[in-house]
């Protein structure tokens, strides 16, 4: 995720001498300066930090704690700099703590993977004390690999992001991959089934998102009296479709808290 938020900044016209990345591991770094040769490479987070307007922790979790107390001084130092983590369960509260401050403003940000093709969907909280140009920043940011950026008033609600958007394109390929076996057993052939799922999904969200209709008057549409979309409706809907799907919600946004709980103390 951190490259695609780099790679989306730089096609975005953000000047490479602007970017800068700290990656401890020499073989990651060596691909990352070839691939991206304009960008400032760093093996060192104090030093990819220094100066810095925004810093955006692509980290894992786990060492989020080690990484932003090590930084400390120098986040706290500068007031106007500004944090987004894209850690998943990490709190704001957490991370204040973490840096003995709750004077810096913190954005969490919860992506999807289709960031990596600047198709994502992203979820942002932010604590109270990110202003509103900052906010303007983060958004301008997110939308170099998001089509959709929505804030949330709650950080809470960052776990129901995570249930919709974040977790949400696994439910798709689960559903396209159900879709092609379906078509491969009434006798298609594996190439012909994937092709037809996929350029149905890829439709079906293309109509939605042009339309003026809500999803549920677009499927109505779709739906004809006694028609062969009716009787397919009505299985669906028979095996409690709808359960099945909040229920998976539910699930993610659980296990989101849970890790949150597991990862502040």
């Amino acid at each position: 995720m951190a490259e695609a938020i780099l790679a989306g900044l730089h096609s975005s016209g953000h000047p490479g001498s602007r970017l800068r990345f700290s990656e401890p591991f020499e073989e990651r770094r060596k691909y990352m300066e070839s691939r991206y040769p304009e960008l400032v490479s760093s093996t060192d987070n104090e030093a990819a930090v220094d100066g810095a307007d925004v810093v955006v922790l692509a980290v894992k979790p786990q060492v989020l704690k080690s990484v932003l107390t090590t930084l400390a001084p120098q986040l706290v130092r500068n007031p106007s700099m500004l944090l987004i983590s894209i850690a998943a369960g990490i709190t704001t509260e957490a991370m204040s703590e973490w840096l003995s401050s709750d004077s810096v403003p913190i954005v969490r940000c919860m992506p999807n993977t289709p960031a990596l093709i600047a198709e994502g969907a992203v979820g942002l909280y932010a604590n109270a004390r990110v202003n509103q140009d900052q906010r303007s920043v983060t958004e301008s940011i997110m939308h170099s690999i998001a089509k959709q950026v929505s804030w949330v008033q709650k950080e809470a609600q960052i776990d129901t992001v995570t249930g919709i958007s974040g977790s949400g394109p696994a439910y798709f390929f689960l559903i396209m991959e159900a879709m092609q076996n379906a078509g491969i057993a009434a006798g298609l052939t594996p190439e012909d089934a994937k092709a037809l799922t996929l350029q149905t999904c890829i439709g079906a969200a293309r109509m939605a998102q042009e339309s003026e209709d809500d999803l549920a008057t677009l499927r109505r549409k779709v739906t004809s009296p006694r028609g062969t979309t009716e009787a397919a409706i009505k299985s669906l809907e028979g095996n409690n479709i709808r359960q099945v799907m909040q229920d998976a919600v539910f699930a993610a946004e659980r296990r989101g808290q849970q890790l949150a709980e597991d990862l502040s103390h």
